[in-house]
């Protein structure tokens, strides 16, 4: 059922509150640490029980995780991943909260408060005032202000050489945006265009986490000039311990290629209706595994939560699940896990490309060349490459059919066909003149020598390698050829930030499944938007006039509340964004959630992804494991995090 906001969560004083017996005994009661009310803003957040779906909740055990990730650091605001698979959601809060909103209702629909509790728009919609958590402190307990967030704004999205690791900038939050801080408790958005609600979206996960200040500034290169960016990004490595964070677990151990352990942090600034502070869970676990390892490892029990993406264990897990002792369920939502080829879309310097890439991004420009590819692609059969049966579907690209926003009838689709490639790839002026099976440039490019692509690829999922081969294998067969560059997570990352790509594969984010979320990377209406089109050396963006065409219409979505607007805005969009194959669609199918019967308050329909993931969807902080149901995992039981830097918990 869905509901309102008020319905999940607000913020007010409770009569009294609590915490768990061991920490009132071992910490307050000894002097170490403030009693719980203290440690609590005046008006924290609070959790309606009604809204939990197994009621207010019992402390104590453990949730247990596996990545493929690995943590580089904890310094997320100067590019640094903290591995990934859910350990950021445990340690970062954003200004405000989107991955939960699957639960509510359409009409209603806008981000929850967070770290900013409340906002006003000025009578004109060009100012917002936002009103942060007051009285909220840092797991070390220093008080959380207005300077974080303004030492996030002026010296990370600001600052090109302090980039944070999603890329976030200031096109992020519109050309033209500014932010000052009136006092401790207060900011102030000044926008170009009036009343731009959407970009209240990109304020959470992962374009507005702001990291501690006083931590992270004694290193920033601009107040320490001794100090390098790189120097900077690099200070908080994987074994610094204790690294404060707003969010509900702070890192205590780290076992490289082992484990990751998370305890309770004692200052999290959320509550229960009962007063209890949360987080329910004292410690989570990160086993440092493989991508491939999550889903059928969290099926066989040995995990607790997690998403399930390898598509050809999917029967076999059914199955499994289906048995009365099986120790997991599955929770299976919309087609919203989908694939797409992009394809690097600047002519214009970016990414600084040698001859061959740069001729290569020349041809991506090329409707004729992608239509040429696009018809080399046999969908159903890159489907039916990881998993016989009805679970893939066809993906042409664009949204997808599982957001309301979807519409087939504006939705181009190109199916396979020899004489569709034949014919365009011969509009391109590509043929095979040496007649060894593959197109040759025209004779004044590259020598006449055969078309290269250079297919930036993942390495660490046997999924995604499955998808990257099977479309590689008919794209060769087709007369194309197309060489794969295999690259672990933060490396492909980064060359894809830099525009060091000929085509890359993506997997489709939240701005093609929940649309509202992530709104401005529908197109580049950005210099440095886009994940495939950015502003070059030369300073241009080199716009084709079906971009310029897009970047009109997320801009007037932007612009707009009005719903019957943006449903037909989003049908244009589709329309031109289809037709003109902006990036290339292989499959989509709807991946489950896996979670262990134990854990409790787990909320009903998660999606593994829509306005984010499911480790965020999830509100972890409110998922219990009943007393009958609790085990012995914790493997530091009754600890706290220690002081930042230090060596584990303490106790």
């Amino acid at each position: 059922m869905l509901v309102s906001i008020s319905d999940i969560l607000s913020f007010r004083a409770l009569t009294e509150y609590h915490e768990p017996d061991w920490v009132t005994l071992n910490f307050v009661a000894s002097g170490r640490l403030p009693p719980v009310q203290e440690r609590l803003p005046r008006e924290p957040l609070v959790y309606t029980a009604a809204n939990m779906p197994d009621g207010i909740g019992v402390y104590g055990d453990v949730l247990r995780h596996i990545t493929g990730g690995r943590p580089e650091g904890w310094n997320f605001m100067a590019g640094q991943s903290q591995g990934w698979g859910g350990i950021e959601f445990g340690m970062m809060e954003c200004l405000t909260r989107t991955a939960p909103l699957f639960q509510v209702k359409p009409d209603e629909l806008e981000p929850l408060p967070n770290l900013a509790k409340s906002w006003e728009w000025s009578a004109d919609g060009h100012q917002l005032t936002m009103h942060l958590i007051e009285g909220a402190k840092w797991s070390d307990g220093v008080p959380f202000t207005s300077e974080d967030v303004m030492f996030y704004w002026e010296d990370h999205v600001l600052d090109p050489l302090a980039t944070p690791l999603l890329g976030t900038m200031p096109d992020t939050f519109g050309v033209g945006t500014t932010l000052a801080a009136l006092d401790d408790y207060t900011v102030r958005w000044t926008f170009s265009s009036p009343f731009p609600t959407q970009y209240l979206y990109e304020m959470a996960f992962g374009n507005f986490c702001p990291g501690p200040a006083h931590i992270l500034k004694p290193q920033h290169p601009r107040y320490n000039p001794d100090n390098t960016y790189e120097a900077y990004k690099n200070a908080f490595p994987p074994e610094y311990m204790n690294m404060p964070v707003m969010g509900p677990w702070v890192p205590v151990v780290y076992r490289p290629d082992e484990i990751v352990v998370m305890r309770r942090n004692p200052y999290f600034w959320k509550v229960d209706e009962a007063g209890n502070q949360l987080p329910y869970l004292d410690e989570v676990h990160y086993l440092l595994g493989s991508w491939d390892d999550i889903g059928v490892r969290t099926l066989a029990g040995a995990a607790d939560f997690g998403g399930m993406d390898q598509v050809h264990t999917f029967v076999e897990a059914l199955k499994r699940a289906a048995e009365p002792s099986a120790p997991s369920t599955l929770i299976f939502g919309p087609r919203t896990a989908a694939y797409m080829l992009l394809l690097n879309m600047s002519a214009n310097g970016w990414g600084e490309p040698d001859a061959r890439a740069q001729a290569v991004r020349e041809l991506n420009r090329n409707l004729d060349f992608r239509i040429a590819v696009t018809s080399a692609l046999d969908r159903q059969r890159i489907g039916e490459a990881l998993v016989k049966g009805p679970f893939t579907a066809v993906y042409p690209g664009g949204l997808l059919s599982g957001t309301p926003y979807y519409d087939a009838a504006s939705t181009s689709y190109y199916p396979p066909s020899a004489e569709m490639v034949a014919s365009h790839f011969a509009k391109a002026d590509l043929e095979d003149r040496d007649g060894d099976g593959f197109v040759n440039w025209p004779p004044g490019t590259l020598d006449g020598g055969n078309v290269q692509i250079v297919f930036l690829a993942p390495n660490d999922s046997m999924l995604e390698v499955a998808i990257v081969e099977a479309a590689t294998e008919q794209l060769n067969a087709a007369g194309l050829q197309v060489i794969i560059d295999f690259r672990g997570g933060n490396q492909r990352l980064a060359l894809e930030q830099a525009g060091s790509f000929d085509w890359t594969l993506n997997r489709a984010d939240t701005e093609f499944i929940a649309v509202v979320q992530g709104t401005p990377q529908l197109a580049p209406i950005g210099p440095r938007v886009h994940r495939a089109h950015r502003v070059g050396t030369d300073g241009t963006l080199d716009l084709l006039p079906f971009e310029a065409e897009l970047v009109e219409i997320v801009q007037a979505f932007i612009g707009t509340s009005d719903p019957a607007s943006r449903v037909e805005l989003m049908r244009r969009y589709q329309r031109v964004y289809t037709e003109n194959l902006y990036a290339i669609g292989l499959t989509q199918f709807a991946a489950p959630v896996v979670v262990n019967k134990r854990v409790a308050n787990v909320p009903v329909g998660l999606p593994q992804l829509m306005f984010n993931f499911d480790v965020d969807a999830a509100m972890r902080e409110r998922l219990y494991v009943p007393i009958d149901k609790q085990s012995d995992y914790e493997l530091y039981p009754k600890t706290l995090p220690g002081s930042p830097g230090s060596d584990g918990p303490i106790d």
